[in-house]
């Protein structure tokens, strides 16, 4: 029998479970991060199934979401709408897939369907003779929202279905997801903060909140994709297999994921769970796991169904990327340009799979547009290896006592006076230890002059100690002088003596990013260095000679001219040139057999790394791009290719295969 205690944290649970419902998915405002969530839905699960006297028909689990909104029309599913169970570590997975073999009473291998898992909203459509009549929110997954007017703005989804296959289909329930692509969500965001308007906190906010406008011109102006991955009811037409229905679907007209795949057995799903983790940064969508299905439907029907789920599915998450936490303070770091960068430090949490302490807040307007405060309650957000971000603040747990925070107006690291340029509080301070430390980490990175071995703490002891007070000095340190720094053993300073000779070789646009001028990152840098070619050239330069380079206003204009014509990187770049430091210019290598052509890379590449493939171009006389112009002569295409595929056949550029691309370097 289950305690007092057990039944109030029970009661507890499911009052908390039923809030977050209602900020998920009536308004659209979560306060708990998706992880969160799901480990208080697996807490509850967990005490109804130890103690069976507990379980309620009005239990969170029994049902999938809340109800949906009173201003929309309510359609009622003829199949209901179930959300799947989760798992998230490999055995949880292979436990469902023993639980499946023991149910069917097989030791064989299941075939499954893997999919892609989207973070966006979940729809049915309804087609009857072909013609789209409805559609609708999951809603409580019995009962949804009509948002057919919504729905019919969306360009994926087709008003009616090819008819050359299905003259004998009646009516089609087909189910899928309503997704805003990374890109154009962040030129939404930018859109709305020009409109003074609040941004949205993430693609799939974006997306539910776009689609259940009341308002469909709205919709019409947002943009929305679709993918279909299920079906409802049908009649008039058989299927045997999931397979099969991915398979037709796109030849209704209706779009289904290219990376799905048919799996025999729970490890070949593994192996796709891994591959789509490792991809699901170049994606031009967000996923946040993988599902995995039985694929032959009377398998499924056998298997059949519990309480909010069904026994034949499972939604396999990655480690999230968002979660909640608390600013313990905020504290300002100075970049390599004085730019003074206010940092959230937070109780530690895991996101991604990896434990953050600290979030940038970017400057003091995004600290005022979040209202961020010390001590409030904030989501954050990392993706790939960047550091994490606040993205909201969660008001309703403020308590009163939460602190206001304002830029200093001294550098905290040299005292000297801060002034606001636009946006930026920046030092004004030559000589600031923290600027010169920043200038040599981006010197020394691996897009600049690669520098192995040249890290964070290294720089910090050649800054303090005076060994280094110009990034020229780098190219002048003794190996002597380095076994006498703090843990640096004879071996270490041999390493990092060789790192520093093997970087003194670089291309024109990796040496002009390096140096670090102020609005000039890598595609900047090779829009220069294939303009001019020669570095001496960038000393005689006026301010409208680099504007007449494509995609170069004033504002980069004045940096680069500002920055030739300092007499303090004058004599840095000639003291680089004396410890010999070689710039390959473009004009020197006119004999190689890719002279004057222009490569950008786009997708995944199998046989080369992205920096690899760069280098090997510019080592053949070619020059390299990060963006698609008219000026590029071949853009490579890798598995998944992004907007930039699409730019190249839009302004007609020549496309190469990876095959076709290293037969051309040979």
């Amino acid at each position: 029998m289950a305690s007092e205690a057990i039944k109030k944290r029970v009661e507890k649970l499911r009052e908390e479970i039923e809030y977050h419902n209602y900020r998920y998915y009536v308004l659209d405002q979560p306060e708990i991060s998706d992880a969160r969530y799901d480990r208080l839905m697996r807490e509850l699960e967990k005490f109804e199934k130890d103690y069976p006297e507990l379980r309620s028909p009005n239990s969170p689990t029994q049902r999938v979401g809340a109800t949906p909104l009173e201003e929309f029309e309510i359609v009622r599913h003829t199949i209901p709408m179930l959300s799947l169970a989760n798992a998230f570590d490999e055995t949880e997975a292979r436990d469902f897939d023993k639980r499946v073999k023991k149910f069917l009473g097989t030791t064989e291998e299941v075939e499954y369907v893997a999919e892609p898992k989207f973070d966006g909203l979940a729809i049915e459509l309804v087609y009857e003779r072909g013609q789209f009549v409805v559609g609708s929110t999951r809603g409580d997954g019995v009962n949804g929202e009509n948002i057919t007017q919504n729905l019919r703005t969306i360009r994926t989804i087709p008003l009616q279905l090819i008819r050359k296959e299905l003259p004998a289909l009646e009516r089609l329930e087909v189910r899928g997801e309503a997704i805003m692509q990374l890109k154009k969500f962040k030129e939404l965001n930018r859109k709305r903060e020009e409109m003074g308007e609040p941004p949205f906190a993430n693609p799939r906010n974006a997306a539910a909140g776009s689609v259940r406008q009341l308002d469909s011109k709205i919709t019409a102006e947002r943009p929305l994709e679709t993918y279909f991955y299920a079906l409802g009811g049908v009649r008039g037409w058989t299927f045997k297999t999931q397979w099969e229905v991915l398979k037709t679907l796109p030849k209704w007209g209706l779009r289904t994921n290219p990376h799905v795949r048919k799996c025999r057995g729970i490890e070949e799903v593994l192996d796709y769970y891994h591959e789509m983790n490792e991809k699901r940064e170049t994606l031009p969508y967000e996923i946040d796991g993988t599902v995995i299905k039985v694929n032959r439907f009377d398998l499924q029907v056998r298997l059949g169904e519990i309480a909010r789920s069904p026994r034949w599915a499972l939604a396999f998450k990655f480690q999230p990327k968002q979660e909640t936490t608390k600013i313990l303070n905020i504290r300002v770091q100075v970049g390599r340009t004085g730019a003074l960068t206010p940092v959230a430090v937070m109780e530690p949490v895991k996101v991604g799979g990896v434990e953050v302490s600290r979030a940038t807040l970017h400057n003091q307007d995004e600290i005022d547009r979040l209202d961020v405060r010390i001590g409030d309650t904030v989501v954050i957000q990392r993706a790939g290896d960047v550091i994490p971000e606040v993205v909201e603040v969660i008001t309703s747990k403020r308590k009163g006592t939460e602190k206001k925070f304002k830029m200093p107006s001294k550098c905290p690291v040299c005292g000297a006076e801060v002034m606001k340029e636009e946006a930026i509080h920046r030092c004004i301070g030559l000589d600031c230890p923290a600027q010169l430390k920043g200038r040599i980490r981006h010197f020394a990175s691996k897009r600049a002059m690669d520098i192995e071995g040249l890290g964070v703490k290294l720089i910090d002891q050649l800054v303090d100690t005076g060994l280094v007070k110009d990034v020229a000095d780098i190219y002048y340190i003794k190996k002597e002088q380095l076994i006498e720094l703090e843990r640096m053993a004879d071996k270490s300073a041999q390493n990092i003596i060789d790192a520093i000779e093997k970087s003194k070789t670089k291309p024109l646009p990796k040496f002009l990013y390096a140096l670090g001028i102020r609005h000039v990152g890598e595609t900047t840098a090779e829009d220069l260095a294939r303009n001019f070619q020669r570095l001496d050239d960038f000393f005689h330069l006026s301010e409208e000679d680099l504007m007449e380079v494509e995609g170069i206003g004033p504002e980069v204009a004045a940096s680069v001219h500002q920055f030739f014509r300092d007499k303090k990187n004058r004599e840095s770049i000639d003291r680089l040139k004396k410890a010999g430091v070689k710039v390959i210019e473009p004009k020197g290598k006119e004999k190689g057999k890719l002279a004057g052509k222009t490569f950008v890379f786009t997708g995944a590449l199998k046989g080369f790394e992205r920096d690899k493939a760069r280098s090997l171009v510019e080592s053949l006389g070619g020059m390299t791009a990060s963006a698609v112009s008219k000026k590029v002569d071949f853009v490579v295409v890798g598995e998944d290719p992004g907007s930039k595929f699409d730019k190249a056949k839009e302004l007609g550029i020549k496309t190469l295969t990876e095959e076709e691309f290293k037969k051309m370097v040979g």
